[in-house]
């Protein structure tokens, strides 16, 4: 019986230990939880006769060189701080390794290592960074292999919350980690349009954005998504003149939420001070100039340039931002503070259903004809536990696992799913599960097209 390891039970692992076990005793696997969280590793296996519960501390250097040791294959859904440590100890050890999480030089380092050993690390694969590259490569492959000059191609997903009727201004609850919600926007962002190389600084994010339109499901902003251009080698686009990665969001989000950075609400460097007696108002007061004859609301409106009845105000009160409500912790950052409050209403209810969207567009030359691909996928999940966004997560993960241990997979060494032998059983399995691609060839006159300039 081979052992998978699955290090962390968070919201996103749901779908990946179901499915997982789903397949454990056809295939002969002992699935093996390991999480600080007990209680949240006993609750993802339900009692399944080949899943296990293990408390687990990943800084214990001699635990996690135990329970990697004892495995065939690790899955690391940790936050992405901790990678490098399991990777690192898989490496030493000579197992194989995968994570739905970005690539780092740090984790690209060990790649010969991985190598020397005949072992693989495939890192970004999950929904994005993964389900993305592989519908992208899928598409841009045969766009090669048709013999046609690619000019640019553009990506966007979001996980959101599904339409449900509800007031909810902002159509947004967490559906992933609420720590890289708020700090999203804060590493590099650049990308290259028209042949230009373009970069967006963390104060202007949020102001530069463009609507987007998926078929049935209307109308979204997008907005751009960390280094694109780290990508021109991934994908061999050398030459290429637009590529570009992004965020989706439903309309009038990417306003609202810059108040947050403009105040500076979003910063994550330093400690407030009197944390554990701030209240929600007191909280977003902290970064106002100081009047006592005019209230909190009209100060923020006057400090961003926003009418005291804007739709912009009207979700921020939503919120509950302005409310003499104790935030509720000791201490904390002022990121920190932002999300435990944002958490009060930003956390799905039982009942309530999250969504996913991804969206692609490929321009390219057929001989002197220039033809447009625009391809999407919308996954809807079933409730806070059944989550797309754990669904899109943890299925491409699972799917990846069974193709190593079946040694479907023959690569090594430090990968992302790229390749026709990865990608292509992926993406058939994950239709199989109905989470597909629609693809429509658009006139590139009519078309939308990002424009960032």
């Amino acid at each position: 019986m081979k052992t998978i390891l699955i290090l962390g039970a968070g919201r996103s692992a749901t779908s990946l230990i179901d499915y997982l076990l789903d397949q454990s005793t056809d295939l002969q696997w002992s699935i093996r939880v390991c999480e600080a969280n007990i209680s949240l590793a006993e609750e993802s296996i339900k009692g399944h006769q080949n899943g296990e519960a293990v408390p687990f501390d990943i800084n214990d250097d001699s635990q996690r060189s135990t329970e990697i040791g004892g495995a065939d294959i690790v899955i690391s859904m940790l936050p992405a701080r901790f990678h490098y440590l399991a990777a690192k100890t898989c490496a030493e050890l000579g197992i194989n390794m995968l994570t739905a999480s970005y690539i780092t030089d740090e984790i690209q380092a060990l790649d010969k290592e991985f190598r020397s050993k005949g072992k693989l690390l495939i890192m970004e694969c999950g929904l994005d960074p993964g389900i993305d590259h592989m519908s992208g490569m899928r598409v841009l492959d045969r766009i090669k292999r048709d013999g046609h000059q690619l000019k640019g191609f553009e990506t966007f997903t979001g996980g959101l919350l599904a339409p449900n009727g509800d007031d909810n201004p902002w159509q947004y609850k967490f559906t992933w980690n609420p720590r890289n919600v708020v700090l999203a926007g804060q590493g590099i962002v650049k990308f290259i349009q028209m042949g230009k190389f373009k970069y967006i600084p963390y104060s202007r994010l949020f102001r530069r954005y463009e609507m987007i339109h998926i078929p049935e499901y209307g109308y979204f902003e997008g907005y751009a998504n960390r280094d694109s251009l780290q990508y021109l080698d991934v994908y061999n686009l050398r030459g290429i003149e637009t590529l570009y990665r992004g965020t989706l969001r439903r309309p009038g989000f990417c306003k609202s939420w810059n108040v947050f950075i403009q105040l500076g609400a979003t910063d994550d460097s330093y400690q407030m001070d009197g944390v554990d007696k701030m209240t929600h108002r007191e909280f977003i007061n902290s970064f106002l100039y100081y009047n006592p004859n005019d209230s909190i609301e009209l100060k923020l409106a006057h400090y961003l340039n926003i009418e005291l009845e804007a739709e912009v105000m009207h979700r921020l009160k939503w919120l509950g931002i302005f409310e003499n409500e104790l935030v509720g912790l000791k201490e904390g950052t002022p990121a920190q503070i932002l999300e435990h409050i944002l958490k009060k209403k930003w956390t799905l209810r039982p009942d309530e259903k999250d969504m996913i969207v991804m969206w692609h567009k490929f321009d390219f030359l057929d001989g002197q004809k220039h033809r447009q691909i625009q391809s999407h996928m919308v996954i809807e999940g079933k409730n806070s536990r059944n989550t797309a966004m754990s669904l899109t997560v943890g299925l491409p993960l699972g799917i990846a696992t069974k193709m190593v241990l079946t040694g479907a997979i023959k690569s090594s060494g430090v990968q992302i799913p790229i390749k026709n032998e990865i990608y292509n059983p992926i993406l058939n399995e994950l239709e199989k599960s109905g989470i597909t691609f629609s693809e429509i060839e658009t006139d590139p006159k009519l078309a939308q097209s990002v424009s960032m300039s």
